[in-house]
């Protein structure tokens, strides 16, 4: 088969990566630099630490940190707004993928326009580039790989959607993986992220558009997760599962990148726009019933995902459902739609949402409306 590969940033990975920003931002010839982070990191140290490494580099900098969870349109324009007043060379984009998201679309509307929405959905604007204004992405979880996609994921309240925008030219010019910075994440949010990691390879594993390369990202994306996503979650402080699961969310970021994604990632961005449920929860909650419905035409791969999954967690097992259920429990996920505040008569409107959403094209098997209804259903 003949595929192609285009990974356009520029990756460093490793233990104190962090530490090269003012060198990074040297070679940009930053004058003026936005930082776009989130209260926790404010709170914790962090972004002042970074911010105090961009100052080594550039004199002019300001730092937005009312980045929220599942970031909304209007959190965008704004921080568009502070790019286009402080008229910023370089942004920076510091924490988990809502921050990297924000600092993404705020890049498109500065130098593009109006609103963010034009440019998602099935009817999207094609996004012309490259940019002006560079973009470096240094994140503080391993869940999304935010760092590297294509993609902006963003919540449209007004509406009760999600709205995703999609184009090579979103992808950050340089992405400093460091592993160290991932260790102050709490646990529940290793394992939201960390479940995600395992969604985004084995969406990208099952894909109509999967290649050999995506293939062999994303199994080694599963690899390391199995192995590790249970000791992150246990002990943070345990530096060989953090960097295990760092590399897992840029692999499996670089393999959906080429193979997209599918059915969960669908029905989890319908789940959080109308109950707000954070992402990595909602996606958690899904992905077994997912892979129970795709096993009917995709089942030999489901099976090798599992086998390298459980193999790596000690355990036997070829059903990819139950390896990935027992991975939930362990690391204490909700496994129902009514926990996290899912109503039954949102589940109606969850499945027309997901009917709408462009992933559902790469999913490898077709989901009616009815389809999605029942298997919402049965999470509920």
């Amino acid at each position: 088969m003949a595929y192609g590969i285009h990974i356009p940033t520029r990756v460093r990975f490793g233990e104190g990566v962090a530490q090269d920003l003012p060198h990074v931002l040297r070679e940009m010839s930053a004058s003026r630099v936005i930082m776009v982070t989130d209260p926790g990191l404010k709170e914790s140290g962090v972004a002042g630490r970074v911010e105090a490494l961009v100052r080594e580099a550039c004199s002019d900098v300001g730092v937005y940190a009312d980045v929220e969870p599942d970031p909304s349109v209007e959190t965008v324009h704004q921080v568009a707004s502070l790019c286009r007043e402080g008229r910023a060379d370089v942004l920076i984009a510091l924490g988990g993928g809502s921050a990297m998201d924000v600092a993404k679309g705020a890049r498109v509307v500065a130098e593009l326009g109006g609103d963010l929405r034009r440019f998602a959905g099935n009817h999207a604007e094609r996004i012309p580039g490259p940019f002006r204004t560079r973009l470096c992405a240094i994140p503080t979880t391993a869940g999304t790989g935010s760092e590297v996609t294509f993609f902006g994921v963003y919540s449209d309240w007004e509406n009760k959607i999600k709205v995703t925008v999609t184009s090579s030219h979103l992808a950050a010019d340089v992405a400093l993986v460091d592993p160290l910075l991932t260790r102050s994440v709490p646990p529940n949010v290793t394992a939201a992220s960390g479940i995600d990691v395992l969604a985004h390879a084995l969406e990208a594993y099952v894909s109509r558009q999967a290649t050999p390369f995506s293939d062999a990202l994303a199994e080694r994306a599963m690899e390391l997760v199995g192995s590790s996503l249970v000791r992150a979650f246990e002990d943070g402080s345990d530096a060989s599962a953090r960097r295990d699961m760092a590399e897992a969310s840029l692999y499996a970021g670089i393999a959906f990148n080429h193979a997209y994604l599918g059915l969960t990632h669908a029905i989890a961005a319908a789940v959080s726009g109308h109950a707000h449920v954070p992402h990595g929860v909602a996606i958690g909650i899904c992905l077994p019933a997912v892979i129970r419905y795709n096993a009917h035409v995709c089942g030999d791969k489901y099976r090798r995902a599992a086998g390298i999954v459980a193999k790596k967690q000690g355990t036997g097992g070829s059903d990819a459902a139950e390896v990935v259920e027992k991975l939930a429990r362990d690391i204490g996920l909700p496994s129902r739609l009514r926990e996290v505040g899912v109503t039954k008569d949102m589940l109606a409107g969850i499945a027309r949402q997901t009917l709408v959403s462009v992933q559902l094209r790469h999913n490898p098997r077709d989901a009616s409306e009815e389809d999605i209804l029942s298997l919402v259903e049965s999470l509920w």
